[in-house]
């Protein structure tokens, strides 16, 4: 009976997502729902991409194995992320009127920047979309433990996704994530409910955590390196996770500039207070499964709230469960899909093949999608023993590294320069690399040391002579003018 739910929850996922499908006609339908969503499908959006695997299975099991700051990145920092875009990214660059978050970038710095952060974008996104696959891989397993291997439901779950992306883009991934929004928050709430009555209470689930230190938040030793360490960890996914074309396909995709601002902020403030539910549900589940939790808990974290599930709830519940866990991972999936191809055909293969008609670059579009999924379902294939939240906290160093500076310093500083932009992704990515190639992150977090010297390196190199070109093909020098060079 489960598995009939399942099934017939995916065709109407499918059916959805290809319905959606005939509003595309363009790229801009294809890449950003042609500018039309309103206020409810983008927070629906903006909530349901950042609420994903990681989200109810790897921050849920990295909580109840530490405590809260031990889920610094997410979901505070994922959070903070979405609630930033809002407050001070969405309307400066809805304004711009662009597809992908390269477009900035070029009209900005040029087309050297832009090739180069959008490479970054693309290369980042692997370790997100692996995650989601992981999870899909796990969540089949279970429902079928002896006739679906994980690699073979990973599969399946990557061939659903597909099918809606490929042909919907934008207009598909938000139609189904406004439904799955919808099916996640009715579902957790649920089985938060019944999971707090088989514990004894919500008062009794919230009495183990606080006497198991599982609110403690901030290091508790108080030596530099403890706090350094935790502070890099913070910001990796709340600065790493805005230079991101999912985020910004959210922000363009809404009907006008309020929509834009308002959608991250009040999706981000959704997406802390329902990633607090998996949380709470897993640490009643220590507590009703005892032993056997304990066991659990020490040999896959990541195991123990589907466990409790199949073990101690009736039907009706494992398909709220099971439903609100394959929406979490397939809106996550389909946004991570889309967006990396997207900024490949826009601003990679357009800039090798300059001329392409729309509906060529639409096809190519297409085209970058089945590729990247192949080349997706590949890696975590290979990655298979990583855990989800590792695969999630790891993708947001890059872009936070060599991304994140040229963005926010050519949105809010006018001196910043293409030959700035340029320093600034070669010394914080390079700095980044050497700290992890010479075992130095184990003093300093790598991250940390590479924004560091991404802001040394956009400062310096807008501040110095000119000797690179702008975007507008001249060369500024600084030399006794006190005025800016190179700004937009």
């Amino acid at each position: 009976m489960l598995i009939s739910f399942i099934v017939l929850y995916l065709v109407a996922s499918i059916a959805i997502g290809l319905y959606a499908a005939r509003n595309v006609h363009n790229t801009a339908d294809y890449a950003v729902a042609g500018r039309s969503l309103p206020l409810a499908v983008v927070i629906a959006t903006t909530f349901a991409t950042w609420f994903g695997s990681e989200t109810v299975l790897g921050v849920s099991a990295r909580f109840v194995s530490g405590n809260l700051g031990a889920v610094v990145e997410d979901p505070f920092g994922a959070s903070m992320c979405l609630i930033l875009v809002g407050l001070f990214f969405a309307y400066k660059l809805y304004q711009r009127n662009l597809i992908t978050l390269g477009d900035y970038y070029r009209q900005r710095y040029g087309r050297a920047v832009e090739v180069s952060c959008s490479v970054m974008i693309i290369f980042s996104y692997l370790g997100w979309v692996a995650a989601q696959v992981t999870a899909l891989g796990l969540v089949f397993h279970l429902l079928a433990p002896d006739t679906i291997s994980v690699t073979m439901g990973m599969v399946i779950g990557t061939a659903v996704v597909l099918v809606y992306t490929l042909y919907g883009g934008m207009w598909s991934v938000a139609l189904t994530d406004f439904v799955q929004m919808i099916v996640i928050a009715i579902g957790l709430l649920a089985i938060a409910w019944f999971a707090a009555d088989l514990a004894g209470g919500a008062g009794k689930v919230i009495d183990y955590a606080a006497t198991n230190g599982k609110f403690e938040f901030f290091p508790t030793t108080g030596e530099t390196k403890d706090w350094i360490f935790f502070f890099a960890a913070a910001i990796t996914m709340m600065l790493g996770s805005i230079p991101q074309q999912d985020v910004f396909q959210r922000v363009m995709s809404s009907k006008d500039a309020k929509t834009a601002q308002r959608g991250p902020i009040i999706g981000g403030t959704l997406y802390f207070l329902f990633a607090l539910i998996p949380m709470f549900i897993v640490t009643a589940a220590v507590i009703v499964m005892g032993e056997a939790g304990t066991k659990l808990l020490a040999d896959d974290p990541q195991k123990v709230l589907p466990t409790l599930v199949m073990e101690k709830m009736p039907v009706i519940l494992q398909v709220a469960f099971f439903g609100a866990l394959l929406s979490a991972i397939m809106s996550t999936a389909s946004a991570t899909l889309l967006a990396p191809s997207t900024t490949f055909v826009e601003n990679i293969l357009r800039n090798l093949k300059p001329g392409m008609s729309d509906q060529a670059t639409l096809k190519a579009m297409r085209i970058s999608v089945l590729v990247f999924t192949g080349i997706v379902l590949a890696y975590a294939i290979i990655m298979q023993g990583t855990t989800i939240y590792d695969l999630v906290s790891g993708a947001y160093q890059v872009p936070l590294v060599g991304a994140f500076v040229p963005l926010v310093l050519g949105l809010y500083w006018s001196r910043a320069t293409t030959q700035g932009a340029l320093l600034s992704v070669v010394m914080g990515l390079g700095t980044w690399l050497f700290f992890i190639a010479t075992g130095l992150s184990e003093a300093f977090p790598q991250q940390l040391a590479g924004l560091i010297a991404a802001f040394a390196g956009m400062i310096f190199g807008s501040l110095a002579p000119q000797w690179l070109p702008d975007h507008k093909g001249h060369v500024h020098h600084f030399e006794g003018t006190g005025k800016a060079a190179g700004a937009a």
